[in-house]
């Protein structure tokens, strides 16, 4: 129903949140995946801590119980599909690409490359009705944005970077992005189906938790074990922010559709990689003029989200 959705302004506000927190995230996982030797550990880690809140707080919410109850009957019954059971699979994904990638290159390319992979899969997923905000059409405005993301991703490449990292470490931002567009769509129509979005997002966690241990094994056989933990507590952080992103998405994603909550986000994640970067700049990172570009992007996706804003004011 139409008067239950929030405010555009509320709910963009709400996708700013989470690209900033993505953001944060990305470099939290970055030096911690450095520090430890091994990308896909360091997600591992990120995704436990995140899995014992999420146990902590839905066992102590009754509302979030019931949600298990939901969901434990609705697989059974085969009421819930087993796709929606598997957005944290792509969680894992981002993980560990952010383990791999942030701590080398820079949240900001890290951040286009997420950004390119997350707009045109969602614009992929809201014509298809995938997300719960059902068949969303495309406008000229929506292609366009899709299309800048990916011209921003080419300059982003140019300078030095191509020279200073593998091309197939440059392309898992963008699959990442996509798999957050596929999870938000995922975990989004699960917390519908179970009407809890905790417990969406404890199922999205356990999913990415059983992928990032075989894959943490898979790692460790073919590289060795990683470093001793590190000592700084904020290095463990990124699992709180996932925790709190994830569930952020479950909630919204019903209020904007899956695009307009990725492009939503795109101005935090864009905003806080820059300002991140600027501060605390990485050998391998993009060069000043790479990160103004990148601003382009963020632009694009207010304008691409103005028109979704005015046909619901018309429509309310």
């Amino acid at each position: 129903m139409t008067e239950r959705r929030l405010p555009a302004t509320v709910a963009l506000g709400g996708a700013v949140a989470i690209g900033v927190m993505t953001a944060v995230q990305a470099r939290i996982n970055g030096v911690l995946g450095v520090r430890l030797g091994d990308g896909i550990v360091a997600g591992l880690v990120s995704f436990v801590a995140g899995l014992i809140l999420l146990v902590v707080v839905v066992a102590a919410m009754p509302s979030a119980r019931a949600g298990v109850r939901r969901l434990i009957s609705g697989v059974r019954t085969r009421r819930i599909p087993f796709w929606m059971l598997l957005g944290g699979a792509c969680g894992a994904l981002t993980v560990s690409t952010q383990g791999l990638v942030a701590g080398v290159l820079g949240v900001s390319l890290f951040t286009v490359g997420v950004v390119a992979g997350q707009t045109v899969h969602g614009l992929v997923l809201d014509r298809l009705g995938v997300g719960p905000a059902g068949v969303v059409a495309i406008t000229p405005g929506r292609v366009a944005g899709g299309a800048l993301a990916l011209v921003a991703v080419g300059v982003s490449l140019g300078g030095g970077v191509l020279a200073s990292a593998p091309l197939w470490l440059l392309v898992l931002p963008f699959l990442a992005g996509a798999g957050i567009a596929w999870q938000t769509a995922a975990n989004g129509r699960l917390a519908q189906r179970v009407a809890s979005p905790l417990t969406a997002t404890m199922t999205s966690f356990i999913a990415g938790t059983i992928v990032l241990v075989i894959a943490s094994c898979v790692s460790i056989a073919v590289t060795g074990p990683p470093a001793q933990l590190p000592s700084e507590p904020w290095l463990y952080l990124g699992g709180l922010l996932g925790f709190a992103y994830i569930l952020l998405g479950a909630f919204l994603v019903a209020h904007t559709g899956v695009l307009l909550l990725g492009l939503g986000s795109v101005l935090g994640q864009l905003t806080t990689s820059i300002v991140i970067d600027l501060i605390w700049p990485l050998p391998a990172g993009p060069a000043p003029w790479q990160l103004v570009t990148m601003v382009v992007v963020a632009v694009a996706s207010v304008v691409v989200a103005l028109p979704r804003r005015r046909r619901r004011a018309v429509s309310s």
